[in-house]
């Protein structure tokens, strides 16, 4: 378990210039970058430590003066991902791009091998686009991320056939995607008839934890009355 800061499955990618100069200017300029870390903090949108690669710079008289450059704590909206494209990707307003900030500092990044060879379907502002799986961020240890019926993952997709938002990354809960795979599961359509569970189940909560003689009838438990019969013989 992680506490603000994990490594991640790298990804190649392109920084929002604006991000790097507090928004005041460069609006429509890249720099590549290898996105290498996530961070999660509480009542913010997921947070990436990039490495700046300088090769915005290739095959242009300007200097390399981002090489090797780091940044902590980028945005999720300043990334765009590393793939051709004819245009670059319209900016999106963070709470489309990560309905649900981060629950905790204490998390854990999963790459789920099943789920990531087939696109996902994303739903974002009520229409569905579709992406391409990256990881998965999981939190724990806080009010928000241990209520059963509060607690949401943060899946990592690139959006790739998003119309003016193909390319950029965001991070989105159970209830905002669908996994697709048709070599083994056929693909639903409609909302499906869920409600979040209110219920949190727990062995020890139960009485009979109280009974000594259920509490402990284990393994042993059985070998343990055939002696104190044979004894008693």
């Amino acid at each position: 378990m992680s506490y603000l800061q994990s490594n991640i499955p790298y990804f190649k990618c392109w920084v929002r210039k604006e991000y790097t100069h507090n928004h005041e200017k460069y609006h429509g300029e890249f720099i590549h970058a290898m996105a290498i870390a996530v961070t999660t903090i509480p009542d913010r949108c997921l947070s990436f430590q990039v490495m700046f690669t300088g090769c915005e710079s290739d095959d242009t008289d300007e200097s390399n003066v981002h090489g090797g450059a780091m940044w902590a704590r980028m945005p999720i909206t300043a990334l765009v991902g590393d793939t051709v494209l004819d245009e670059w990707p319209e900016p999106m307003l963070t709470h489309l791009a990560q309905p649900w900030d981060c629950s905790s500092r204490n998390h854990q990044v999963h790459v789920y091998d099943r789920t990531n060879s087939s696109p996902w379907l994303c739903k974002i502002n009520g229409e569905f686009y579709t992406g391409k799986y990256m990881f998965t961020v999981d939190y724990t240890d806080s009010h928000i991320s241990d209520d059963a019926a509060q607690h949401k993952q943060s899946h990592v997709i690139e959006l790739t056939d998003a119309g003016e938002w193909t390319g950029n990354i965001v991070a989105l809960p159970n209830n905002r995607v669908r996994v697709t795979n048709p070599a083994l599961w056929e693909t639903g359509e409609g909302a499906p008839d869920f409600k979040p569970s209110q219920w949190v189940l727990s062995a020890e909560c139960d009485a009979s934890y109280m009974d000594p003689s259920i509490t402990f009838n284990n393994l042993y438990a059985e070998d343990i009355d055939d002696e104190e019969g044979r004894e008693e013989e």
